[in-house]
């Protein structure tokens, strides 16, 4: 295994002071930012989510993504009948180890198939079954707000309908569910307060069914979901560039959200929010967990959907205004990726175990884990967040109360800035005014904090930012 001799360096904000002149001298002053970061009690250190992430296994991790090679295919139209090779023995096998897991915490987890029959598209001409694993870990107070942490149980080789070849597809994504089913292993130790949701989606390669699937199911039946983690490879450190890194790794979110109505479009225009849709208010979340909690990983947040021009098991889920981020390695290895097995000029191809570091796979799984039960613990984020302060001194934000919430923060940040630099602790009202902060010089936002001092992620005022499908603000 490669391991990291040096630790990623963590982004600090310093609060923002004012110069004066004082007695021919320089003097600082705080009083025109009111409260800034410092005043404040930082975030509560929580050691049961250190716990969390120091009880992630790589073992099983990599006993998982061994087992889940061994089935020689699981590209989504690959054979269903066999117990040994193809999609259908793969399925077969996750949705045991969930039960097994559910057994080992007296049943608390939902486990089920999920499944459409798909034809008609360019990757799915005729019928198939695309069949999805879900366990859900119901919530002890709020079962109907969903966390929800996904991979991809298929595979494939070059060519994207060849069903028949071997295609291990230890990285894409043995890794992604290998990490789902031990992460529930950890999580079904605890009980929350919302709930949890452990997904090994089918049907990815071929066109992003099972997500699309999962998330239209899930708007059907009323599911608040705060967030989705698809984890889409999360175990290579050595990247096509001949960079070895096992300290970093990306998060992808989008920007404006995509069901976004011209009227909110036009409101966005002139009071911001293309940088702070929930997605991205998700991710900045997961990047302080990081910072807190997982030690020697660094993560990016990427301003983007997905990498350039491509797409993951998320996308549905925002195409359905559901919050969600990809979460994955920060330097990819395209010779191990969608190839046929071969050695060409000294080099070998294909998606093999030899290209799993299952220690890296073990960090991200934690990121994962710390992430979803810090959300799933903490209440769910405030609903209609709306803020004045226009041609006035001072900014004024009011919230909806929210169940199981003991107090609020207030965070703001200037409006270059991609993480929040400041915030006030406000106790448990639904409105406060930061007495000369002027609402032009940044951007606001509100967390729910619980009396353990968990803290839901941060929610940006108006539609751009709300959480809930269907625009509580």
């Amino acid at each position: 295994m490669n391991r990291s001799l040096r630790t990623p360096t963590k982004r600090k904000w310093l609060p923002a002071v004012a110069l004066a002149l004082s007695s021919g001298s320089l003097a600082f002053s705080v009083g025109a930012i009111a409260a800034p970061e410092q005043q404040q009690p930082e975030a509560a250190e929580q050691q049961k989510l250190h716990d969390i992430a120091a009880h992630i296994n790589a073992d099983n991790i990599e006993r998982d993504i061994t087992k889940l090679v061994s089935f020689g295919t699981r590209h989504t139209l690959s054979e269903t009948a066999s117990d040994t090779r193809g999609i259908g023995a793969a399925r077969r096998w996750i949705k045991a180890e969930f039960e097994r897991i559910s057994a080992d915490c007296g049943g608390c987890l939902e486990v089920y198939f999920q499944s459409r029959v798909i034809s008609g598209e360019p990757r799915i001409p005729d019928p198939v079954e695309v069949v999805s694993v879900i366990a859900v870990q119901r919530g002890t107070s709020d079962p109907n707000r969903y966390v929800i942490m996904s991979g991809d149980i298929d595979s494939r080789v070059s060519d994207v309908m060849d069903y028949t070849s071997d295609a291990p597809g230890a990285n894409d994504n043995a890794s992604g569910v290998a990490g789902t089913l031990e992460a529930a292993r950890v999580l079904s130790k605890y009980q929350f307060n919302g709930s949890i949701v452990y997904a090994a989606l089918a049907g990815e390669e071929q066109g992003l069914f099972g997500g699309r699937i999962m998330a239209e199911q899930a708007l059907a039946d009323g599911w608040f979901i705060e967030a989705v983690l698809n984890n889409d490879m999360i175990g290579n450190i050595e990247g096509i560039n001949g960079v070895i890194d096992n300290t970093t790794a990306r998060i992808f979110a989008e920007g404006t959200r995509m069901d976004e109505q011209p009227n909110e479009a036009n409101r966005r225009r002139f009071t911001g929010g293309e940088v702070d849709s929930p997605t991205r208010n998700v991710a900045r979340y997961i990047d302080q967990i990081a910072d807190r909690y997982i030690p020697n990983l660094d993560t990016m947040v990427v301003y983007r959907l997905d990498r350039f021009g491509r797409g993951g098991h998320h996308r549905p889920f925002n195409d359905l205004g559901f919050p969600g981020v990809r979460i994955m390695e920060t330097n990819e290895n395209y010779n191990r990726q969608h190839q046929d097995l071969r050695t060409e000029n000294g080099i070998k191809f294909g998606d093999t175990l030899d290209g799993v570091d299952f220690d890296y796979a073990a960090k991200l799984t934690a990121l994962n884990a710390v992430s979803l039960a810090s959300m799933a613990w903490a209440p769910a984020p405030p609903a209609n967040v709306a803020i004045a302060g226009a041609v006035q001194p001072s900014t004024s934000l009011s919230w909806d109360k929210i169940p199981g919430a003991a107090g609020y923060k207030i965070y703001w940040r200037y409006t270059d800035q991609p993480q929040w630099q400041f915030s006030r602790y406000v106790g448990d009202v639904t409105q406060f005014t930061l007495d000369n902060v002027v609402i032009d010089n940044y951007f606001f936002g509100v967390a729910s904090i619980s009396a353990d001092g968990y803290e839901s992620p941060v929610v940006y005022p108006g539609p751009a930012g709300a959480f809930r499908v269907g625009r509580d603000n």
